[in-house]
């Protein structure tokens, strides 16, 4: 059962603070005032809305509430999490391995936008590699991480599936092929386009 939220802002953290950044394997740390009202308010619409005769929650609805709740913080937040597991009684260790099994899910807060870099057979054999090394001195972040100011977070790709565009790059779900000579340039338009809003 999925429920949209309105919502759609990542980050409703009280004062308007945002989740530090974070590198690599780095501990999350808890954010202790994380504004925990939408995951009740999605448990509460979710169990409004149930029609099916199960209890209000099982396990079939725990991918659509996690997705829901990712949509509202932009990353899953352990505090959320708990939260989940304390009003659905699902187990915290199921639902901890459930977000962790699917790429879908991010454990870390995430950039503003999104870099992602191909790494595949043909992007490699035409200067993916170089590509992400200059994107990851640009940055001074390497894949899995996002940069200090919360602007980008940097992946790697084994395939993006358009082969005939390589080296290609993905940023915000919009693919920019033949990427060697431009990726600086798309870089710092994103971080100009942060400065102007």
């Amino acid at each position: 059962m999925a429920v949209a939220l309105s919502q759609t802002q990542h980050a409703p953290l009280a004062a308007g603070k945002h989740p530090a950044a974070t590198r690599g394997d780095a501990c999350v740390k808890e954010i202790d005032d994380l504004d925990l009202a939408p995951v009740d308010n999605l448990l509460d619409a979710m169990a409004a809305a149930s029609t099916n005769g199960n209890p209000p929650f099982c396990n079939e609805d725990l991918i659509p509430i996690l997705q829901s709740v990712q949509k509202v913080y932009g990353y899953l937040p352990a505090n959320a999490l708990r939260r989940v597991s304390r009003r659905t009684g699902i187990a915290e260790s199921h639902i901890q391995g459930v977000a962790s099994f699917y790429g879908q899910f991010y454990r870390k807060p995430r950039g503003r936008h999104t870099v992602t870099v191909c790494c595949g057979t043909a992007c490699h054999v035409r200067g993916g590699k170089k590509l992400l090394e200059t994107i990851k001195e640009t940055l001074g972040i390497g894949p899995g991480e996002t940069t200090p100011d919360a602007k980008i977070t940097l992946e790697a790709a084994a395939c993006l599936g358009a082969c005939a565009l390589a080296p290609l790059m993905v940023v915000d779900d919009k693919y920019h092929g033949k990427m060697i000579q431009g990726a600086i340039e798309k870089l710092a338009g994103l971080t100009s386009q942060e400065d102007r809003a």
